[in-house]
């Protein structure tokens, strides 16, 4: 009895000496991964997903994209008519992308109230962002999601959604991998290093 005891102590001691350090290996021979769940559709909220996305596929991550509601519209063929919602984003106040320096630097906080009734606010504030972009050499969210498609960025459209909304997959750029439920990608995102739900 006394035999069998020791040899589960020593066990359990060389154990607890080696596992730590083969666990450590294991980690750093791994290969990162990141899962990232898209929901927005509009111009702005294009490029964090996009931007995380190539980032960690340039670095050599195993990354795969899930657009959901209006973040399927990241996934359409023609991204041109993205646009900004300013209404009800507290967080956005305006700079103009034009004009002497003094007038570059001045935030535009506008109240919503002004945005809700005023005309093409919402073209504008478009137009004013696109421009910006322009002018700072910001890659346009097309760019990005080639650098994510180049990268090796796995994109996964929203089934549900697509039935919802009446789209057809024809609407979508053909290297989208496949239309999934939320109950085949939970586990994907259960699984990675990383997930982020934007």
């Amino acid at each position: 009895m006394s035999d069998a005891s020791d040899l589960d102590r020593l066990i359990n001691e060389r154990l607890d000496a080696l596992l730590p350090k083969k666990l450590a290996e294991l980690r750093a021979k791994q290969t990162p991964s990141m899962t990232i769940i898209a929901t927005k559709g509009t111009l702005d909220w294009a490029y964090p997903p996009f931007i995380l996305a190539s980032t960690a596929s340039a670095l050599g991550w195993n990354v795969s994209m899930f657009f959901t509601f209006y973040g399927l519209n990241l996934l359409k063929k023609d991204l041109g008519d993205l646009k900004v919602s300013p209404l009800g984003n507290p967080g956005m106040p305006m700079k103009m992308p034009f004009g002497p320096e003094w007038f570059k630097h001045i935030n535009w906080n506008i109240p919503n109230a002004v945005q809700a009734i005023v005309p093409g606010f919402e073209s504008m504030a478009t137009t004013l962002m696109k421009q910006t972009i322009h002018n700072k050499g910001v890659a346009g969210v097309e760019e990005l999601r080639s650098a994510c498609v180049e990268g090796g960025v796995i994109l996964i459209g929203c089934q549900m959604t697509v039935d919802l909304f009446g789209y057809s997959r024809d609407d979508f750029m053909p290297e989208v991998k496949d239309y999934v439920g939320a109950a085949t990608f939970l586990p994907m995102a259960r699984d990675a290093d990383v997930s982020l739900f934007i």
